[in-house]
């Protein structure tokens, strides 16, 4: 049994230029043979559950996962029971719903504080840079977040919502240089803690809020990173939710990481320990959703962008271990490894993960929209 399944990997890891205990730096070194049968029959959540449990390593993990997505391997395995029960929930229920709002707060985003201030930039930006004409971490964050306020064309007396604020970031950029207010809001604890002190004496109002119980006029809109935790189910709610409360005049921006294909959930390893109830939207869904409520003035597509950043982060991440290891386990450290890594590599692979940002008025802008770059 398990010689078949050492074969079927094998045979598969092939297609994509990979080798089981080979020589290159994307080759799999496997240190327990059970991994074979997990990989094919659990396919991601096998992968990388085994990967946590130390069955396998790989000197280059976000190289051999690039290739995986570019030999689109994981579509040429099917998932057995134990998969599909642990991605059901998508399709009988809305994982998204009101009342399950605050999950992802709990399970990812207050993991701690310490942890993210080790590993993203000195704003904590936790979403992709924008490395367009810089080199480091922290200038490709300022030059994302001056993009997106010079595609709002921000002016001062404004007022702005931040649908997904984290630690403030935006609304504290925003604030200092544009002279705008802004209302951030997250459903982290943690978030709106430290965001209130790193926003102290600004006109930046955090709150712990779902994006559903905010009723006020804004003269524009910002989300970044937030409507992957909205869903398939809840993305014409959210639309609808932003056009009533932008000003007739305003304009609303997207930034969000985009599949190339349509789906209706996440998969299983993303669900079960980073993003729980998260799914990336396609542009067929975004389209429908937003068909006959905004008018699309703008759409950028920065993708390659993530790859960098993903890995600036792991850097800082590995580099920053033995500060922060104390609260962590080793498998959490190869869990975070695994996340970051094959992150980067499906973005470096260009044919399954996009980032856009999208800029979107409800009547039009008169004269048109002078897309920004």
């Amino acid at each position: 049994m398990n010689t078949r399944y050492k074969n079927l990997t094998e045979n598969l890891l092939s297609l994509a230029g990979i080798e089981i205990n080979g020589i290159k730096p994307w080759d799999i070194q496997v240190h327990d043979e059970r991994f074979y049968k997990r990989a094919i029959t659990e396919v991601e959540l096998g992968l990388g559950e085994s990967y946590m449990d130390g069955w396998w390593d790989v000197e280059k993990l976000d190289d051999m996962i690039y290739r995986i997505i570019r030999a689109d391997l994981q579509n040429k395995v099917k998932r057995n029971l134990k998969v599909a029960l642990q991605l059901a929930g998508f399709y009988l229920i809305n994982m998204q719903a009101r009342r399950r709002a605050y999950i992802i707060g709990e399970r990812h985003y207050d993991l701690g504080n310490d942890l993210f201030q080790n590993m993203l930039d000195k704003r904590l930006n936790y979403s992709c840079a924008y490395w367009k004409g810089v080199s480091t971490l922290d200038e490709a964050q300022v030059n994302k977040l001056e993009l997106i306020c010079n595609k709002l064309y921000l002016k001062p007396g404004m007022k702005v919502l931040d649908i997904g604020c984290g630690w403030g970031a935006f609304g504290k950029y925003a604030a200092e240089k544009y002279n705008v207010e802004v209302v951030g809001i997250t459903v982290s604890k943690e978030q709106v803690e430290l965001g209130k002190e790193l926003c102290k004496g600004l006109p930046v109002e955090i709150r712990l809020q779902d994006y559903r119980e905010v009723n006020e006029k804004f003269d524009r809109i910002v989300s970044v990173g937030m409507i992957e935790h909205v869903g398939y189910k809840n993305y014409k709610k959210y639309f609808e939710i932003a056009k009533r409360d932008l000003k007739d005049d305003g304009l609303f921006l997207l930034h969000t990481i985009g599949e190339v294909r349509s789906t209706l959930s996440t998969d299983a390893w993303t669900h079960k320990y980073i993003f729980p109830n998260g799914m990336l939207p396609s542009i067929a869904q975004l389209g429908k959703a937003i068909e006959g409520k905004f008018v699309m003035e703008d759409w950028h597509n920065i993708g390659a962008d993530y790859d960098k950043t993903l890995i600036a982060w792991y850097d800082n991440f590995k580099n920053s271990w033995n500060k922060i290891k104390d609260k962590y386990s080793e498998r959490f450290y190869r869990m975070w490894e695994y996340f970051l890594l094959s992150s980067a590599g499906a973005f470096r692979a260009r044919n399954k993960n996009q980032l856009w940002q999208i800029v979107l008025s409800k009547n039009g802008v008169l004269g048109g929209y002078n897309s920004v770059r």
